[in-house]
């Protein structure tokens, strides 16, 4: 079955910084080259910082990563200037970090409970949950869970937000009404001539997408919305949770560039 084209292709070099367009890109175990191949680790916590506890990191949505060619990585602080070391950036944000390029054992992040965000605000002290990362993703990088995130453009225009806040690696141009993805999961996708995913469950969603990304201003419904329409289970053992887009795992690695055809195969 033909689900769509591939519109948009991104990647966040560093995570929890905001990310950036390329129109090609090779994919293998590690999702699309270059994507959370590094991340900030909080010098005090031993965890790996994250705007999943916005209270602490927010401030990281306004800094921009960009990777070259041969894979060393730029930091751009919100003046738009380069950020030289991890001293100037620790100090900036106000915590002392290190960049790291490596998943350490074991590594985690904060999650704030978002409903007490939304209520409470941003700089309020709010639960959080600790959660270990890349638990679908085997073969190293910084992901939340899987090594591939998907969101199509009917769950966008459904949600009325950018894929920005949502930070995907891909953007579908589907028909029809919001959060078509939904029915993918346990399903294999074909991309392109050679690349075959496997879409493993729903992404659940923290309060990431209602904060301040860059330019773009808070928006408090791009939790609100999915928490109203589509509230579903991610994985066994979990409560339902306001969910927008999928995870997915690479079953054959290969290439995908912007226009590539998406096909939902079983």
């Amino acid at each position: 079955m033909r689900a769509g084209t591939i519109e948009r292709l991104r990647r966040h070099p560093v995570k929890s910084l905001l990310g950036e367009d390329v129109q090609e890109s090779a994919v293998d175990g590690r999702g699309l080259a270059g994507d959370r191949a590094r991340a900030l680790l909080d010098l005090t916590t031993g965890r790996i910082a994250s705007a999943k506890h916005p209270r602490l990191w927010a401030g990281l949505l306004g800094y921009r990563a960009a990777a070259a060619l041969g894979g060393e990585v730029t930091i751009t602080g919100p003046d738009g200037q380069r950020v030289a070391d991890d001293a100037e950036l620790s100090e900036a944000i106000g915590r002392k970090v290190a960049l790291i390029d490596e998943r350490p054992p074991g590594a985690a992040v904060e999650r704030s409970v978002p409903e007490e965000v939304l209520a409470q605000g941003i700089d309020t002290e709010v639960d959080f949950t600790v959660n270990e990362l890349g638990r679908a993703a085997p073969d190293g990088g910084f992901f939340d869970f899987a090594p591939l995130h998907l969101i199509t453009t009917s769950t966008l225009e459904a949600v009325a937000t950018e894929a920005e806040r949502y930070r995907p690696n891909l953007v579908i141009r589907t028909e029809g009404a919001g959060y078509v993805e939904n029915a993918w999961v346990g399903r294999e996708v074909t991309i392109g001539p050679t690349l075959r995913l496997r879409i493993v469950a729903p992404s659940p969603r923290c309060a990431v997408p209602t904060l301040r990304h860059g330019d773009l201003p808070r928006h408090p419904d791009a939790l609100r919305t999915p928490a109203t329409h589509n509230r579903l289970v991610p994985l066994d053992g979990m409560p339902a949770l306001p969910c927008a887009g999928v995870y997915a795992t690479v079953l054959t690695p290969g290439r995908i560039a912007v226009g590539d055809e998406v096909v939902v195969v079983n």
